[in-house]
Parts: C-alpha cells; sequence; structure tokens
C-alpha cells in the first residue's frame, strides 16, 4: 500500500503533526522540528527579556507596573526565579502539566515569571485535554485574585487589576483551545485520507482477486472439456488399435486440435495469473448462447451421442451474462457424461424467453459398472462453481439422480422481460 504524501516542507509543522507523517513517527514521542525550535527560542527571549524588564522597573525608585517588594534581596529572588522559569520552558513539551502544577504557586507573588508562566499554561492548554485546561485556568484565576491583592498596579484600582488579569487567562485559553482544535481536526482529515487510501487499495486487491477467480472458474470448465474430449478419443485409439486409417487420423486430428485449444485457453488463463496490472491482462473466452451449437457439434465429433431440445423464444435476445452461463452449464453436463457416463446417450433441454427466465436441463443414463479404461480423474469443484454462477446470476440449480434413475442437472436463470 502506498502512503500518503510528505509534506513538502514538513520542518514548518509542529512537531505534534510532523510525526505523524509516518506510522513509526507517530508512534515515538514527537520531536521538535525547525519551527518547534524557533518557537522555543523565540518564547525564551521574550520571557529572558520580561524578567529583565521586570526586575529594572521592580529596582527604580518609581515602578511603573506592580508594587515593589518590601525587601531588596526579595527582587533578587523574584529575578531568579523568573530565569529559573525561562529554563523551564525547554521542557515545556515534554511535561507541560507537571511543569505547571509545580510552578502554580508561583503565580502569587511572582512578577518575573508572569510571561513564562502564561507561555506555559498556553503550552497545557494545546497539548492537554480541554477538562485539563478548564481545570487549571480555574487555578489561575484564583491565584490572579491572590496576586492583584499582594502586588497591586500603583496606576490601577484592585478590580481592575483583576479583571485584566481574567480577561488574560481567557484570551489565552481561547487562543489555546483553537490550536488544539486545528491540530486534531488535521490528524483527523490525516487519518480519514490515510483509511480511505486503505480502503481503495483493499477494494483493488479484493476486485483483482474476484476477478482471478472468475478466471479460473471460465478455465476450468474449458480445459475439462477440452481434456475430457482428449481422453474419449485417446480411449478409443487404445480399445481399437486396428481402426482403419482414415478413423485414425481423423481422432489423431481431434486430439490435436483439442490439445492445441487446452494449450491456448491455458497460456490465457497463466498470463492473467501473473499479469501485475488489470490493463495487461488478457480476455479469457467469453461463449454466449450462441456458441452451443458449436458445443454439442464438438461432443457429437468424440462420439457422444447427444439429443438437443432447444425450445427457447427470442434467442438472439439473450444477454450475454445469461448465454455464458447457460452454456457453462451445459459444458459442464457434458464433460461430467464424458467423464463419469462414457458411451451414455446426453440430452440437453434449453427452454425459456424473457420474462419466464431460462431452464437448462442435461440428462444421461446412470452409470452402470466401471468403464474399461476407469474414469477420468477431476477436482471435484465442476458443479460447485456452477452452482455458485447459478447463484450469483440469481437462480436455481439442482442435479443429481431423477425419480426413473437417471442423472440429472437442471438449472433456472432468470431472464428479464
Amino acid at each position: 500500500m502506498t502512503s500518503l504524501a510528505v509534506p513538502e516542507h514538513p520542518w514548518l509543522l509542529p512537531g505534534a503533526l510532523a510525526g505523524a507523517v509516518s506510522p513509526e513517527a507517530a508512534a515515538r514521542r514527537p520531536r521538535r522540528t525547525t519551527r518547534d525550535w524557533a518557537v522555543d527560542t523565540l518564547a525564551f527571549l521574550v520571557s529572558l527579556l520580561w524578567v529583565l524588564f521586570a526586575t529594572a522597573d521592580a529596582l527604580s525608585p518609581d515602578p511603573a507596573i506592580t508594587t515593589p517588594l518590601p525587601h531588596g534581596w526579595m527582587t533578587g529572588v523574584d529575578a531568579l526565579i523568573g530565569l529559573v522559569c525561562c529554563g523551564l520552558l525547554w521542557l515545556r513539551r515534554r511535561w507541560p502539566l507537571g511543569l505547571m502544577v509545580a510552578t502554580t504557586p508561583l503565580t502569587l507573588f511572582s512578577m518575573a515569571s508572569a510571561i513564562p508562566l502564561v507561555i506555559l499554561y498556553f503550552t497545557v492548554v494545546v497539548h492537554r485535554r480541554t477538562a485539563v485546561a478548564v481545570a487549571v485556568t480555574g487555578v489561575g484565576l484564583v491565584t490572579n485574585m491572590v496576586f492583584s491583592w499582594l502586588r497591586p498596579d500603583p496606576n490601577m484600582s484592585y478590580w481592575v487589576t483583576a479583571s485584566w488579569g481574567v480577561v488574560i487567562s481567557l484570551a489565552v485559553l481561547a487562543w489555546g483551545m483553537f490550536v488544539r482544535a486545528r491540530r486534531q481536526l488535521i490528524v483527523s482529515l490525516r487519518d480519514r485520507a490515510e483509511r480511505a487510501e486503505a480502503e481503495q487499495q483493499l477494494r483493488v486487491a479484493q476486485a483483482r482477486h474476484l476477478e482471478r477467480t472468475r478466471i479460473a472458474r471460465e478455465m476450468h470448465d474449458v480445459l475439462a472439456h477440452r481434456i475430457s474430449l482428449l481422453s474419449l478419443h485417446a480411449g478409443a485409439l487404445e480399445f481399437r488399435p486396428d481402426a482403419p486409417a482414415d478413423e485414425v487420423a481423423r481422432a489423431a486430428g481431434v486430439i490435436r486440435g483439442s490439445a492445441h485449444a487446452a494449450l491456448q485457453d491455458l497460456r490465457e488463463v497463466i498470463g492473467v495469473l501473473r499479469a501485475e496490472s488489470d490493463g495487461d491482462a488478457p480476455e479469457p473466452p467469453q461463449p454466449t448462447l450462441a456458441d452451443l451449437p458449436a458445443l454439442i457439434a464438438e461432443s457429437r465429433a468424440a462420439g457422444v451421442r447427444v439429443n438437443v431440445s432447444d425450445s427457447v423464444a427470442s434467442p438472439g435476445e439473450v444477454p450475454a451474462a445469461l448465454g455464458r452461463a447457460a452454456y457453462r452449464i451445459v459444458q459442464e453436463g457434458l464433460t461430467n457424461a464424458r467423464k463419469h457416463a462414457a458411451g451414455a446417450a446426453v440430452t440437453v433441454d434449453v427452454a425459456g424467453g424473457p420474462g419466464t427466465g431460462l431452464t437448462v436441463a442435461i440428462g444421461n443414463r446412470w452409470p452402470v459398472g466401471t468403464p474399461a479404461g476407469g474414469t477420468l480423474p477431476g477436482a471435484g469443484t465442476g458443479l460447485v462453481g456452477i452452482s455458485e454462477r447459478v447463484t450469483l446470476a440469481g437462480g436455481r440449480l439442482a442435479y443429481g439422480r431423477d425419480d426413473s434413475g437417471d442423472f440429472r442437472l437442471a438449472a433456472w436463470l432468470p431472464w428479464p422481460a
């Protein structure tokens, strides 16, 4: 099965999407792509600049963003905490929720770690379930209220500062959920495309298998008919070595012609079964009901007594598939008669018309004893194949000994009006 095409620039995709290009990569933990390295580097640099800015603002005589801490050493600790959080950003793709839980207490008082913690919170929303993201958001809203009370903004009231914290948290939540939904959509579309491709390949393989099975069934019918004729004429030559020269020549000619036809049919089926594609497969012979007289004549030429009753209404309107099925049924019946009832007369009855269906019946006397040359070997699948053919055509098949003790093979095939 061919896999989906690899993106032209996989390095532009997030690791979570680029890792799903192949099943082997999808089974492993996603590795950082060039895009991920660029995003992580940018997040680290922005967070580092924020730590420097927040620390400088806290040390200035007139802070602009928050109330300074009561002791100078606390500002240094806050800066150190911010630097540590900047370093943790390099691990956020591997343990987003664990790092978020560990650093949540810092949101109660640390201003220097605000930007790194927001980026970490965004990572949790993107890579974890919605329930987890909502729970983390709820905890963050509570710590935001405490932070606004412990370190109020010198230029805004408590409720305004707390409201801005809520707005920022909800905005990050909405953005992260949008990114997560978009990635899930892309993954689902890719999975759907892969399944559709796999199903298409399976349908092609099934169609090829069914076609080869059909061709093999056709060739079984043809070759069994040819080889039974060969055996019949060879048996006649074996048991009548004193036959006139013209009869021997005629029998030899029939044997040669049947062998040539059998080899030709065998060559065709081997070519089909070995073909790499359907376009290279030669078409097998497709007889119709119009070829039935030739089939009867061939059996009569082999010495089989065949009585035919043909009362088909509108024979020129017989559908090709229906005529082919009827031909194969008669062919299988004649082959079985030659195999198991050599020398017995065979009756072939074909009747029907549009709307009433087509009835095909082949009968012969039940053999008494064992032929001198023995019965011809067979695979025992001829009647099974005919039964499948009739079932697929929507008809009925019956075979076995009738009330008079003779063998009878009868089939009814639907013929639409």
